[in-house]
């Protein structure tokens, strides 16, 4: 009998951007290069978005608000709009529901194309250009060749990078390096670890669990320094109420997982032991389980697992090099770099080497500090790749710094600014760090997108709301009309920065911009409040859960009408109604007006209205 080899279908496909990696990061960056015109890949070896956060992980979404310690921090723009679309269609944290609306998002997203459980294995490199990437999609048994101008790194691992050539650092740098205070003295190649997460759930009633043979056994002692089920006295001896705070995602409650569950390997190459180190991992995540329930009194008496995460979740491994390094005094000066695009504020949070092995040891050093820092547009591209970006926890940043970069709120938003700097060079025919000649204008279109640049205000010479004379039917005092133009989206120290009606009479509260002249304008952007104050993340932790409130914030507009005039009659009208997103976009054909008026009819449960910017082109 000759049984002949059969050959592997092959497929040829060519875009503009090719985005490698569907985490947050990742989709933030394609939705933004879609967007913007470009025609753009997102490539992903999962069978769901949503990297860390996806219902494989399930890892809280950490940001620059730490957790709520600092909420005029939270991250807007395409994360936001995720989070927002999340809370008006899955009040009750469902997995399942994220990532569909993950899915959705993608799916329904023009100049985008997807391609799940896709794992691309290998580059083809010319003159420190990247031509084309292979992967492969194990559920159709394809193999894939994509051709690209712009290429971004978006794996976490820098694989694409790696495989590429591209310039990468692992480990830490010396205190010397960098200057950085809190940096080993001599250079060391530590990576923080992988975990494992799991869910438990309260049945009311006793349940039995029996530990599996393969678990390993924990004491009391050997978990000392790590919070788990209810804190102990003798933990509150080791750790701080911050550290308690930041380090447990805000939660020593038996049910949501423990992100210390986390271990590093044996070798200095974590991603080559990535598989021993999960074998590893669910050893320990039911050993502790064991110990929770089985090794003392810790609350567990009623709770059962309902689930186990069985693909860690990585926090570090290479960082690609770019023409600039975050370092540590970056962050702590909440260094304003000029080319920044966004932002970060989580501490920088360093695990120990040896993750849960560690056990004489608190399991992070976490270095606090006030404010924010910015992150410039030269972290995110390659220094010797000409075509390669990166956005993740792989962007060019010290492993001091990447402690507080890594945070995928943090990632999100330098995602977003990433693909739209993507689209600006295919449309200006150039190579990434070229950008930096239209920094300012890449600036200026991520606030338009509803991103956040601190000490970076709307200044758009194409906004006729800037120069039109702003009233309002009623407004609170230090809540003016004028705020709806002041050229920030948050309340900063200086500005709320947003109108407030008083009430909402019966007919709406109307805002007007009158122009003095006319002009021919097709769209309207408007800017909601959602009171940062309270967070909208998906998460499994239930006391993160209880938090927030139920469905969208009720400060969001709901309902309004939007009208065009000219002369005094009304020449254009649009209502929207059931709105939920805090970035509104309207588009028409271009119609040439002297006024534009926004009433607003109903909000989502808040007695007054809240707008923070309006825009008119």
């Amino acid at each position: 009998m000759i049984i002949l080899k059969r050959d592997v279908k092959s497929k040829e496909m060519s875009y503009d951007v090719v985005v490698v990696g569907g985490g947050l990061s990742g989709m933030c960056a394609a939705i933004a290069a879609a967007r913007h015109g470009a025609k753009t890949a997102l490539i992903h070896a999962r069978p769901v978005f949503g990297g860390n956060a996806s219902s494989e992980i399930r890892m809280h979404i950490c940001g620059a608000s730490a957790n709520m310690a600092k909420p005029m921090l939270e991250e807007s723009g395409i994360l936001y709009e995720l989070l927002l679309e999340n809370k008006a269609f899955n009040d009750y944290f469902n997995y399942s529901i994220w990532d569909m609306i993950l899915y959705k998002r993608i799916r329904e997203q023009d100049n985008l194309s997807f391609y799940l459980n896709t794992v691309m294995d290998d580059c083809t490199v010319k003159d420190n250009i990247i031509t084309s990437i292979m992967a492969y999609q194990q559920t159709t048994e394809t193999r894939y060749k994509i051709t690209g101008k712009i290429f971004v790194d978006a794996t976490g691992n820098s694989t694409l990078g790696y495989l590429a050539g591209a310039e990468y650092k692992t480990g830490s740098e010396s205190k010397k390096e960098f200057n950085e205070p809190h940096a080993p003295t001599k250079s060391n190649n530590n990576t923080m670890g992988n975990t494992l997460l799991f869910k438990a759930v309260d049945r009311g009633t006793s349940i039995h669990f029996k530990r599996p043979d393969f678990a390993y056994t924990f004491t009391e002692e050997q978990l000392k320094y790590r919070t788990h089920g209810k804190v102990s006295e003798q933990t509150k001896k080791y750790l701080d109420e911050e550290e308690i705070r930041i380090t447990s995602v805000g939660s020593a409650t038996i049910d949501t997982g423990y992100w210390w569950i986390e271990l590093c390997g044996n070798t200095d190459d974590i991603i080559d032991e990535y598989e021993e180190i999960r074998d590893e991992l669910v050893c320990c995540i039911y050993g502790i389980w064991d110990h929770i329930k089985n090794g003392g009194n810790h609350g567990a008496e009623s709770y059962d697992l309902e689930w186990v995460g069985m693909l860690p979740g990585m926090r570090e491994s290479r960082r690609l090099v770019g023409d600039y390094m975050l370092n540590e005094n970056d962050i702590l000066e909440n260094r304003q770099f000029d080319d920044a695009v966004c932002y970060g504020g989580w501490p920088m949070d360093i695990h120990t080497p040896n993750g849960l092995y560690d056990f004489d040891k608190k399991p992070s050093e976490v270095y606090f500090f006030d404010g924010t820092y910015t992150i410039p547009y030269r972290s995110y591209y390659s220094k010797n790749i000409e075509n390669l970006m990166m956005a993740g926890r792989n962007i060019s940043a010290t492993k001091m710094a990447m402690g507080s970069t890594r945070v995928m709120g943090t990632c999100a938003v330098g995602g977003q600014a990433v693909g739209t700097a993507a689209a600006m060079c295919i449309d200006n025919n150039c190579l990434p760090h070229e950008i930096l000649n239209h920094i300012h204008k890449l600036q200026q279109i991520l606030l338009k997108d509803d991103c956040y640049i601190p000490n970076v205000a709307n200044c758009d010479k194409y906004d006729k709301a800037r120069e039109a004379t702003v009233k309002a039917s009623s407004e609170r005092e230090g809540f003016e009309a004028a705020n709806v133009v002041s050229g920030i989206t948050r309340q900063t120290e200086s500005n709320t920065n947003l109108w407030v009606s008083d009430g909402v009479a019966k007919g709406g509260e109307t805002l007007s911009f009158e122009f003095g002249k006319e002009y021919s304008v097709s769209q309207i952007r408007l800017v909601f409040d959602t009171n940062f104050n309270y967070s909208i993340k998906q998460t499994q932790n239930s006391k993160r859960q209880k938090q927030q409130r139920k469905g969208v914030p009720s400060e969001l507009v709901k309902d309004y009408s939007v009208e065009l005039w000219k002369n005094n009659s009304v020449v254009f009208r649009k209502n929207i109604c059931e709105n939920h997103q805090r970035l509104n976009v309207i588009d028409f054909p271009y119609i040439s007006c002297d006024k534009l008026t926004i009433t607003i009819t109903e909000t989502n449960g808040a007695k007054d209205a809240h707008v923070y910017e309006v825009r008119i082109y």
